[in-house]
């Protein structure tokens, strides 16, 4: 019993943060960066401001971990995708998950990926270029290319690039469907796995 106890005091933090976070998320992704205050970050969440600060440190601190929430693709996403000898498949669901992810936080993700009136911005700009690293290292893991060149992550960053692109004409300017923007990604990335990688 004390051992649950105990659990339980070492989760309520790790769930106060992520409440924190998840209504950092929905009200920059909403605002944007100036119109947002740690003080309606903390009331949102219906805690004091202070606890704001103790998990997050700073406003732009704060921001700058929205956005890497909000981009950096987890790596526990790769346990969801088909068995690796099916690449058909598994590039379907690689297209799958991301748009899902995409348009069902829209507002928090269109915010990160343009800076949410932070561009040019240092750190926003290094957080924006790690989170890009993470998702090409992703796709070349779930391609069945883990590590891979240099050239092969620098075609990878390209694809996350044309993923970003392609999402963004889906959800902020409605030129293409979800369903355009699922087969253009599908055909490119098995294009890259079979003609293009294995030159790399």
């Amino acid at each position: 019993m004390s051992v649950d106890l105990g659990q339980r005091r070492r989760l309520e933090p790790d769930a106060r943060r992520e409440q924190i976070l998840s209504v950092a998320v929905r009200l920059f992704g909403e605002r944007g960066y100036a119109d947002v205050a740690t003080g309606d970050v903390a009331r949102g969440a219906g805690v004091a401001r202070g606890l704001v600060n103790h998990y997050f440190g700073t406003k732009k601190e704060l921001y700058l971990e929205v956005i890497r929430v909000m981009l950096t693709v987890p790596e526990a996403a790769l346990t969801q995708l088909p068995p690796a000898d099916d690449l058909s498949t598994r590039a379907d669901a690689i297209a799958s998950w991301f748009l899902d992810v995409v348009s069902r936080h829209s507002t928090s993700w269109l915010g990160a990926i343009t800076a949410g009136g932070m561009a040019g911005d240092t750190d926003v700009d290094r957080v924006i270029a790690e989170a890009i690293d993470v998702a090409a290292d992703r796709v070349l893991t779930a391609v069945g290319l883990p590590g891979g060149s240099r050239a092969q992550h620098a075609m990878a960053r390209s694809y996350v690039g044309l993923a970003t692109s392609t999402a963004r004409e889906w959800l902020q300017r409605g030129e293409l469907t979800r369903a355009q923007v699922h087969k253009l990604l599908t055909a490119t990335l098995l294009t890259m796995v079979d003609q293009v990688f294995p030159d790399a």
